[in-house]
Order: C-alpha cells, then sequence, then structure tokens
C-alpha cells in the first residue's frame, strides 16, 4: 500500500513551523546532556571507585523533581518556550564551567557533584515543558506521531551522544570533550529562540490575581480528581523507581563490574539501549500509534520488566548489548503511549501545571538509583535486577486492575 507523503503521520508535525526549530533544538540540547552524563559518570566512577556515589550522581540529576509543579506553574505564566529559554541559557553556563574547571586542573568528583546538582534543579522540567509545547502546537490526530519524534531526538542524541562522550573523553579528555558539549548546550538554546510561543488561553481570572500557590493547588487538584491521569502519575512514578535507573544510572557499573570494559565500551552498551528506543519511537511515529493505547501501554511496560530480569543475568557484553536493544524499545513505546494519553485528556490551561506534577514521578528515578545502588552493594547486581523486576511487574499488574476502565482502554 503506498503512503502519501503529505498525509503519512510520521510528517504531520512538520506541517507546523514551530517544531521544525524544536525538534533539533531538542535534539541538540539531549546529544549534549547525554555526552556530559557519559562523561560525568565515568569520571565519578573512576575517582571514587563506590557505584553508591556514582547513584548519587545519577540521583542529582533528578533533584528539580520537588520543584517542578512550581515551575509549571511558571511556565502557565511566562509560556512554555520562554521556560526552555531559561533552563537551557542555564546548562551552557554550567557545562562553560565544568569545562573551565577541567583546563585550569581545578575539577573534582565534589566539584562534578555541585554542578550536578545545580543542572538537576532545572532539568526535569525542561523534559516535561517540551512535551507540554508538543501539545500546545500540535494538533490532537498528530500528537502520537509528534511524541514519536520527540523520543527519536532522544534516542539518535543518546547513540550519537554516547558513542561521541565516550570516544572524545577518551582521545582529548574531559576539558577538551566539554568544549563540545558546551556548544551543543548554546546551538540549542539559539534554536530555542526561534520556536513560535503559542498564544494562551486565559480561562477564569488573571493568573497573577490567583497567586501561585492557588494555581499549584489547582493543578494537585486536577490530578487528584481524574482518575485516567492520577493511575498514568502512579504508573510514572513506578517506571520511574523500579526500571529507568537500571539504564539511566547503573550502565556505567555494568561496564566496569560486570563485563570488564572502558568507557568505550559503555558508549557500545548507551548506544545499543538508544538504538532500541530508536525502533520503538520510528514504529510509534510512523504508525502514529494503536487504536488501544492504554492496553498497548500496559503490555509494553510488562515487557520491559521482563526485559531487565533477563538483562540481570547476563554475564557478557554482546548479550547485554542485544537485551539492552529489547529493553529500549519496549520502553519507548511505553512511554510514548503514557505522554500521549496524558496529553490528550489535560485541558491546555492546565497543561503546564499537570506537566509539572507528572515530573514529579521522576523523583522514583533517584530514590530508586540509591536504593539499586544499597542492593547492589549488600547482596550484589543479579539479585537487585530480580528483585526489582519482579516487585515492578507485580505493581504494573495492580494499578492495572485498580484503574482498568482508564488503564484498559
Amino acid at each position: 500500500m503506498l503512503i502519501r507523503l503529505d498525509t503519512a503521520p510520521a510528517l504531520a508535525p512538520f506541517r507546523v513551523r514551530s517544531y521544525r526549530f524544536q525538534w533539533p533544538a531538542d535534539m541538540l540540547t539531549s546529544w549534549a546532556f547525554e555526552m556530559e552524563t557519559l562523561i560525568l559518570g565515568w569520571y565519578v566512577l573512576v575517582e571514587t571507585g563506590s557505584v553508591l556515589w556514582l547513584t548519587v550522581f545519577g540521583s542529582l540529576q533528578y533533584v528539580g523533581t520537588l520543584i517542578a509543579p512550581l515551575i509549571g506553574v511558571v511556565a502557565d505564566r511566562i509560556g512554555r518556550r520562554a521556560l526552555l529559554c531559561c533552563t537551557r541559557t542555564s546548562y551552557m553556563a554550567l557545562a562553560g564551567t565544568l569545562m573551565v574547571l577541567a583546563f585550569a586542573d581545578a575539577l573534582t568528583a565534589w566539584a562534578v557533584l555541585v554542578i550536578t546538582f545545580l543542572a538537576g534543579l532545572a532539568r526535569p522540567s525542561d523534559w516535561s515543558m517540551r512535551n507540554a509545547l508538543i501539545g500546545d502546537t500540535i494538533p490532537p490526530g498528530a500528537l502520537a506521531a509528534a511524541m514519536g519524534l520527540n523520543r527519536m531526538t532522544w534516542d539518535t542524541a543518546r547513540i550519537a551522544g554516547a558513542l561521541a562522550g565516550a570516544g572524545l573523553f577518551a582521545a582529548l579528555g574531559i576539558g577538551s570533550a566539554y568544549v563540545f558539549v558546551t556548544a551543543f548546550y548554546a546551538a540549542g538554546l539559539l534554536l530555542t529562540f526561534q520556536v513560535s510561543a503559542p498564544r494562551r488561553a486565559v480561562i477564569g481570572p488573571p493568573a497573577a490575581a490567583l497567586g501561585a500557590w492557588h494555581e499549584f493547588k489547582e493543578g494537585i487538584a486536577f490530578v487528584w480528581h481524574s482518575p485516567t491521569v492520577l493511575a498514568l502519575m502512579i504508573l510514572a512514578f513506578l517506571v520511574n523507581l523500579l526500571a529507568f535507573p537500571v539504564t539511566m544510572g547503573l550502565l556505567p557499573h555494568v561496564a566496569k563490574e560486570i563485563y570488564a570494559i572502558d568507557q568505550i565500551g559503555l558508549g557500545h552498551l548507551v548506544a545499543s539501549f538508544a538504538a532500541g528506543s530508536l525502533i520503538g519511537s520510528l514504529a510509534m511515529t510512523v504508525t502514529g500509534g494503536p487504536t488501544r493505547v492504554g492496553k498497548f501501554m500496559v503490555l509494553s511496560i510488562a515487557a520491559w520488566y521482563l526485559g531487565i530480569l533477563v538483562f540481570g543475568v547476563q554475564e557478557a557484553k554482546v548479550p547485554g548489548i542485544v537485551m539492552l536493544m529489547i529493553i529500549g524499545a519496549v520502553q519507548n513505546i511505553g512511554m510514548i503511549a503514557l505522554a500521549v494519553i496524558l496529553l490528550r485528556v489535560t485541558p491546555e490551561a492546565f497543561r503546564g501545571r499537570v506537566m509539572g506534577v507528572r515530573i514529579l514521578a521522576v523523583y522514583g528515578l533517584p530514590t530508586g538509583l540509591l536504593g539499586y545502588g544499597f542492593l547492589i552493594d549488600s547482596f550484589g547486581f543479579v539479585p537487585a535486577m530480580t528483585l526489582g523486576s519482579l516487585a515492578g511487574l507485580a505493581l504494573t499488574a495492580v494499578i492495572a486492575v485498580r484503574w482498568r476502565r482508564e488503564m484498559w482502554t
């Protein structure tokens, strides 16, 4: 069957001029983030020799989840694009600081942790505002394709960023590698300035008259009284607690301690996971998503936990790469489906606040990282992966049954 290029789901978002700038801006920012995550993760692990400090580094990247709902209120007031410009300016400044410290031979693990903490205050909100901005500008019928493309920016960045970050770090050292990181952040910021700010609908009294605290409570109330949104928030917290830590913090430990490979090998692990994620994103983008998105989401998340269970017992790099590709594909399909449902059921006036509350679910990631770090130190990698994946499967089943009307549609 022939598909007309002007009606293909994958191309629909590009009919919106604003998205043509947002897409490369998000890609460059994600590329820089992935490069520095790999570079700094390996640096902290080598400098400290501790998986626990590695998980602390990973956790600090998400400390901003605690203030994300309030940042969502700010986004609803000043606009999503304006907020993205502010956060990306801070990334560029912090990366430049780290670069200067590296060239001055003044960089330490403690300095890395402090800078990571400062960047982590804004980073979770950056991710949620990307999705909210897409919801502001893309028609509902093209949301699945747009979200798939948005995830593709992350996936391609993880592949290229991981390989480039590992290669530059190994060949040039951390200072020279950070020249490229800072440049990518700067390019992403310049493109973000070109994104059109959508006209925001004003409902009820002006935002200034209501007050930030009132708006924050309105967002929480909307989530609490909307069964579909509440179920999605709980499910998102669960995957951040038990699934995401495996691939977003523990891979340096797997590379160094389980597979006995260097930072180049770590780049291969990260890139293989991203390649699988890219396959999942392409599937959702080209097809436009399944009809019964909720059912598809639950089954994908269950497959994700099963993949972690199998990955946990691998002892060599090649089978580990295969499992990471599978995990990446089902993870991305599940998360795109979750984001599509959330954007469809959330009114535009609440979108910034709801996406801010959604980021609170990411707080499960630093909690999970620290928990996995303790379990690995105490019992070993295989028991930790087994316990986490089985707990995730059981709790996902409980959520699917409790909210079956909202989830199984």
